[in-house]
């Protein structure tokens, strides 16, 4: 049996495993990755990526590969509750506009498929440098105080080996064998409902009455499903719930009985159409999140770590970000610079925010599920708050005093605290405007009020002193960046002669809110030993 070395092995090659071999390159850490399928998927399934997700992969170097690989539906507005497509429509769920979301971002929603997103990944994956292994098989993990071995099976050959890694991070779906195997159970709902989709070819503009749907979630006596395009014209795939408590299957969607669904859920009854084929495999909608999100030298993430349903687009990024999270902090602690108290924070930080991003996904299913709109809308959070508004209470950073515990906050009045989003603030420089979100490199980012510039170098000594990379900034009249706006202060949370330190993954982990006559070397060290549990 062959044994191999590897830093990192990453089981599972969907967006959240790809996405993790991509953001750990950038971090000089070259994973393995396993994938029982040999190929990546050619199922839609997620269709859109937000844009606190494209401004990670903005990070990489990949929002214009991933914008030019984008769907045919780009463009399209519209996530519709109706009885059927051709008649009454219930609700029309409220978007953000381009508008109000580059206030708080430069990147922006991208519609793209998961079949189109993956290749891409992959793609990407393989030119910095990652060990891609599709058609391979985990059998086994063994964990000791140094290393996890996982045990592995090519698929093709029989051959069977052994990969000895620091780390192991499980991304191998909603049913993830990993976490089962790992003893690691889960809360929430649980499945909500059982589903088959199945693609066919018709004409819906008269149904359509001008509508550019994403999504119609169609719901009366007949049929429970969503209508979805695929190519924006004549080819769609629809998404059928069963109920096999009341004795139904995946077996009874015959071709005939799936004509019959579709002219139910368009509302023509007469409706020309072809269907593709019925032999997809039948899958449910559940909602639950892993009861921890790590054991040892494993963690889990992506569907996973969390499974909510699909209203609201927000499980492939939540995953997405998962992987962002956890990358930096592995990089570090494999290269020294970072204690492994720093992994301990992943799962403090990201699974509150899992909790929260289900709910929300549960809410806007249950107006999919016939609930009236009215009956949630006070506790519904709008996708803007959503997707750049979470933030974590505890973690790695150094907290402030008297900083509140919610895990979400309005985007368009940040706090910049410690433990938030560094927030978007256009700024001025020599080479012309940058946002900000721009600035956050391979290590800590420091800004500092121009009229503070002779404290950052001192700083930057600090971070140097304990082995990280760190590169400041100063805005204001003077500084190397102008803030023409003058938001900058505001949105950071500073008056004249304070100061922010942003980590890797683009959240504050340090902040003086004004001068300290010139003892930030002191702070910064300390702040950055308590982030990198160096204390």
């Amino acid at each position: 049996m062959k044994q191999e070395n590897a830093p990192v092995v990453i089981i599972g090659g969907g967006l959240t495993g790809l996405s993790a071999a991509v953001f750990l390159a950038r971090c000089g850490v070259r994973a393995t990755l396993v994938e029982r399928h040999p190929h990546t998927s050619t199922h839609p399934k997620a269709r859109a990526i937000n844009p606190r997700t494209m401004e990670l992969y903005r990070s990489v170097g990949m929002e214009e590969r991933i914008r030019a690989g984008r769907s045919p539906i780009t463009g399209n507005t519209d996530l519709i509750h109706v009885v059927t497509l051709a008649g009454e429509e219930r609700v029309r769920m409220p978007n953000a506009s381009i508008e109000d979301i580059g206030r708080i971002s430069p990147a922006t929603w991208t519609l793209i498929d998961q079949n189109q997103l993956e290749p891409i990944l992959r793609e990407r994956a393989v030119e910095v440098g990652a060990d891609l292994r599709f058609h391979t098989r985990v059998d086994a993990l063994e964990e000791d105080a140094d290393a996890v071995v996982v045990h592995t099976t090519d698929m093709a050959t029989g051959d069977t080996g052994r990969i000895r890694a620091a780390y192991v991070i499980a991304a191998d779906g909603s049913r993830s064998p990993m976490r089962e195997h790992l003893g690691i159970g889960a809360h929430g709902r649980g499945t909500i409902t059982h589903l088959v989709s199945f693609f066919f070819e018709a004409d819906l503009e008269s149904a359509l009455k001008g509508r550019k749907i994403i999504a119609a979630y169609v719901n009366n006596p007949e049929v429970r499903g969503t209508i979805i395009p695929i190519d924006n014209d004549r080819r769609w795939v629809i998404n059928v719930s069963f109920f096999p408590e009341k004795g139904q299957s995946a077996a009874d969607f015959t071709e005939e009985r799936c004509v019959d669904l579709v002219r139910a859920a368009v509302g023509i009854p007469d409706l020309p159409l072809k269907i593709e084929s019925v032999d997809m495999p039948p899958w449910d909608i559940s909602a639950r999140v892993a009861d921890r999100f790590a054991t040892g030298r494993i963690f889990v993430a992506g569907d996973a770590a969390h499974v909510m349903p699909p209203t609201g687009a927000f499980g492939a990024s939540t995953g997405i970000q998962d992987a962002y999270n956890l990358a930096w902090k592995i990089g570090l602690v494999l290269s020294g610079a970072a204690g492994p108290g720093l992994l301990e924070s992943y799962d403090a930080e990201r699974r509150p925010v899992a909790e929260a991003t289900v709910e929300q996904a549960l809410l806007r299913f249950a107006v999919r599920e016939g609930k009236q709109f009215r009956d949630v809308a006070d506790r519904l959070l709008d996708e803007t708050t959503m997707t750049f508004g979470y933030r974590y209470p505890v973690g790695a950073f150094a907290a402030e005093a008297g900083a509140p515990e919610t895990v979400i906050e309005d985007p368009d009045r940040p706090s910049g605290r410690p433990g938030s989003r560094a927030p978007h603030v256009a700024l001025d420089g020599a080479d012309g405007p940058v946002s900000t979100i721009d600035l956050f490199g391979d290590g800590f980012t420091l800004f500092a009020g121009a009229d503070a510039r002779q404290w950052t170098g001192s700083a930057v000594a600090a971070a140097q002193r304990l082995g990280v990379e760190l590169t400041a900034h100063t805005v204001g009249s003077g500084g190397e960046f102008t803030d023409p706006t003058g938001e900058f202060g505001k949105r950071y949370g500073l008056v004249d002669g304070g100061a922010t330190l942003v980590r890797p993954d683009g959240f504050v982990c340090w902040r003086a809110t004004a001068d300290r006559n010139g003892g930030w070397a002191d702070a910064v060290t300390d702040a950055l030993r308590e982030t990198l549990d160096r204390r």
